[in-house]
């Protein structure tokens, strides 16, 4: 029996066993079976039928094909080694085959040499396969290295990406929270501004009181005695002026009229003088009225109304239209509606007053306008006044909610309507700003805390 079958068995189980670790070769596995099948099949053909010449010939084609198949497929081109090994045994036993019937003394030569030669054929085989044995488990054990390295690098990978996930959480925290510590920053500063602010009005409330209060005694005394004086005038005139002569008469009458129009311009003055005590009073006097639901939509109609007819009854010839687009769903808030409707007031003759101004300067198609708007938002009401008059120079725009600056006039304005506006808007934890462009417009947009109300 040849030693071909159990070569060729063992490579092919061989080859299949690789073709689990190797892809390349996984294609192949159903041709290793093929041939394992082939293999036992000859062998038991061999051994039932005693069908030794021919069956020795197939077993040198299987070896013929199997070594070429080793040395020809790039697939098997890493198994050359072993092949080199198995490579002189088969060539031997294939010469032996093919010389055996020759009797020659040539021939007998050769088979004696071959004799010879196939130990160390053996031994070559022998060597070779413990040494591939060795490189393949050389080979194994550095694969298994490589994926445990490799195992490890997607382990450090995933453990990067998850670093960096937990940065990137990390990053966008510390953002969130250094944008909240920034509005917080400014909230606090904002309030810090309000907080100097009332205080400043406060001690500004109290010196002004004060001031009025001194203010209001002596000049009660110039209004009254200026009328008294007028009046003990207009009795010299009618009674003792006539017992003197007609030159001293014309002489007195003339001193008399002198003195009467001093003292209605010294009460005028005091009169003047008066209002803006009034008006100080006013300013620095704490409101003591309780806020309740107020419908402001209604409650800016009537002070538009009232604005309008109270400026209409002083100049008939005062004219300007009126705008208006309230927000239905602003509904009732809680304030203190004499207070906000003071505000209102003070907007709305500001605007009235601007719109006239312009008008005297300007003539053509100028048309005066004044427009009043309420809007809902999220958690405030807004409310805008918005005029087409002169507007405010940019210069002195930050100062007009100061006490007692104002950009009308000498005797048309005190300067205290928009800084007691402030403090009420204030007072109500609202916020009141203005925008405006110099020869064009002048808006004020007043900010109310929502307190949701029943609709009243």
């Amino acid at each position: 029996m040849s030693l071909e079958p159990f070569i060729a068995f063992l490579y092919i189980l061989h080859l299949r066993k690789s073709s689990k670790t190797f892809a390349s070769l996984q294609q192949w596995d159903k041709v290793f079976i093929g041939l394992l099948l082939a293999i036992a099949f000859l062998f038991v053909i061999e051994v039932v039928f005693s069908a030794g010449f021919i069956i020795k010939w197939l077993w040198h084609l299987l070896m013929l094909f199997i070594i070429t198949a080793t040395f020809k497929l790039p697939e098997l081109s890493r198994f050359k080694t072993i092949m080199l090994a198995v490579l002189p045994l088969a060539v031997i036993l294939l010469l032996k085959d093919l010389i055996k019937p020759f009797t020659d003394q040539f021939f007998v030569s050769i088979k004696n040499l071959l004799n010879y030669t196939f130990p160390l054929a053996t031994t070559w085989l022998i060597a070779l396969s413990i040494i591939w044995t060795r490189q393949q488990k050389a080979l194994e054990k550095e694969r298994q290295l490589r994926l445990a390295e490799e195992q490890q690098h997607k382990i450090v990978e995933a453990r990067k990406m998850e670093l960096e996930l937990l940065v990137a959480e990390r990053t966008a925290q510390l953002t969130r929270q250094k944008e909240e510590l920034e509005n917080a920053l400014v909230d606090l500063q904002t309030t810090q501004k309000q907080l100097i602010q009332s205080e400043k009005m406060a001690s500004l409330g109290e010196l002004t009181a004060g001031i009025a209060h001194e203010i209001q005694n002596p000049l009660n005394f110039v209004n009254n005695f200026s009328e008294v004086s007028v009046e003990l005038l207009d009795e010299l005139k009618d009674g003792p002026l006539h017992n003197l002569p007609q030159a001293e008469q014309e002489e007195v009458e003339v001193i008399i009229n002198n003195l009467t129009q001093n003292l209605e311009k010294i009460n005028h003055h005091g009169k003047r003088a008066d209002a803006i005590v009034k008006g100080m009073l006013q300013h620095s006097r704490s409101s003591s009225a309780e806020k309740e639901p107020t419908d402001i939509n209604a409650l800016v109609d009537e002070y538009l109304r009232l604005s309008y007819h109270g400026l209409r009854a002083k100049d008939k010839l005062f004219n300007a239209s009126i705008k208006t687009n309230f927000d239905e769903n602003v509904g009732a808030v809680e304030v203190v509606p004499q207070d906000i409707g003071r505000v209102f007031l003070n907007l709305l003759n500001n605007a009235f007053y601007a719109v006239t101004e312009k008008k005297k300067n300007l003539a053509g198609t100028y048309e005066p306008t004044v427009s009043v708007s309420t809007r809902r938002l999220d958690d405030a009401i807004e409310i805008v006044v918005k005029d087409n008059g002169n507007g405010i120079p940019q210069v002195v725009a930050e100062k007009i909610f100061q006490p007692f600056f104002t950009t009308k006039p000498t005797g048309q304005g005190t300067g205290l309507g928009l800084s007691l506006s402030y403090d009420i808007i204030k007072a109500h934890e609202g916020e009141i700003k203005v925008e405006t462009k110099e020869g064009e417009c002048t808006e004020f947009t007043i900010s109310l805390p929502l307190n949701i109300i029943p609709d009243i």
